[in-house]
């Protein structure tokens, strides 16, 4: 099984261990393109901050962002479940699992980012700024500038397994799957459901659609489910207590959409 994760805004601080190995980090395929965001990224912060803040979307309270970045070769680092600490990592819970379920974590979840393409939980990285929707002004618009590399990194990452894809709509346009490895992909969409005047009104969340969704991948981890495939997956959630909605495609080739009712969001 595969979890393709969004990453957070909410960062932890880098670490106090070594400095970042781009070598180190996992999807090789991926090193050529991580080294041209990072060089850019790391020269628009050092060379022209103005232009960086406008850059990247930052307010004049997150200017001091811009320093994360220009630091990202010399930073101490931490694995990236560390540095993610968003809704969806709280509820995930890295830290509080077995040794037995933090390795499957670290062996399922991919975590998309706009500087790194896509890393492993247990990659170590340092904290940056700069999110997916970003278009440097060298490189572009980086969801165009990942496509081109996942094309061939993701699949052979998912090998013949299922895929869960948890990311948020700017995240999944840097890689869309196709054919054989759509068909046993997953979305998932999370609904809160409650009575109004005697009638059931269902409608989407957002806070609370990654907090679900943290709880989802948490739960997966800690029973040490494997599902199969999208079929196996729906049964597999319902088994751990989730409302599971979901039909199949009416084609070949197309991902399984699964509804996740919840009767309380928090």
């Amino acid at each position: 099984m595969l979890v393709l994760l969004p990453p957070s805004e909410g960062k932890a601080a880098s670490g106090r261990g070594a400095p970042l190995k781009p070598e180190s980090l996992s999807l090789p395929g991926l090193a050529q393109a991580r080294a041209a965001v990072l060089d850019e990224l790391v020269e628009l912060c050092v060379a022209d901050e103005a232009k960086a803040q406008q850059v990247l979307g930052l307010s004049d309270g997150l200017r001091g962002e811009l320093g994360k970045n220009a630091e990202l070769r010399t930073a101490g680092t931490r694995p990236a479940g560390d540095i993610y600490t968003g809704v969806l990592y709280e509820a995930l819970g890295l830290a509080t699992m077995e040794p037995d379920a933090k390795r499957r974590a670290r062996r399922s979840l991919l975590v998309f980012s706009g500087l790194w393409g896509a890393v492993r939980v247990g990659d170590r990285i340092p904290s940056y700024r700069c999110s997916m929707g970003v278009r440097l002004p060298g490189l572009g618009a980086l969801a165009t500038h990942w496509r081109g590399p996942m094309e061939s990194v993701v699949p052979e990452v998912a090998g013949s397994g299922l895929v869960l894809d948890l990311r948020s709509a700017a995240y999944a346009s840097a890689w869309r799957p196709k054919g054989e490895v759509a068909g046993r992909t997953a979305t998932v969409r999370v609904l809160h459901s409650q009575l109004v005047d005697g009638v059931e009104k269902r409608s989407v969340v957002s806070h609370f659609n990654k907090a679900t969704k943290g709880r989802i991948v948490r739960d997966l981890l800690v029973s040490g489910a494997q599902p199969k495939g999208p079929a196996a997956l729906v049964e597999t959630l319902r088994d751990l207590g989730f409302t599971v909605e979901a039909e199949a495609p009416a084609a070949a080739g197309r991902p399984w959409a699964l509804d996740v009712v919840v009767a309380e969001i928090h």
